[in-house]
């Protein structure tokens, strides 16, 4: 069985728009964790650089705390052609 890539654009965005937002990690996980993420600064940095794969309930809380939709995680990424 192959190994999944992981992909490290939505790294990338979660970047960009904390950046956009003013935030630092630290105020990012504080306010995961006010809507009770167990996400620690280490985990969400490791989403940011792509070495972990971001949870799903994380990136509904992130909509929250960015004001963004969805599509804003996924800019940029190719869908493979069939």
């Amino acid at each position: 069985m192959d190994k999944l890539r992981q992909d490290i654009t939505i790294g990338s965005n979660l970047k960009k728009l904390r950046n956009k937002s003013s935030f630092t990690q630290e105020q990012v996980v504080s306010k995961l964790q006010l809507m009770g993420s167990s996400t620690t600064r280490s985990i969400y940095s490791r989403y940011e650089t792509g070495e972990l794969n971001i949870k799903i309930s994380d990136l509904v809380l992130l909509t929250q705390i960015f004001k963004c939709d969805y599509n804003n995680f996924f800019n940029g990424i190719a869908v493979p052609k069939k």
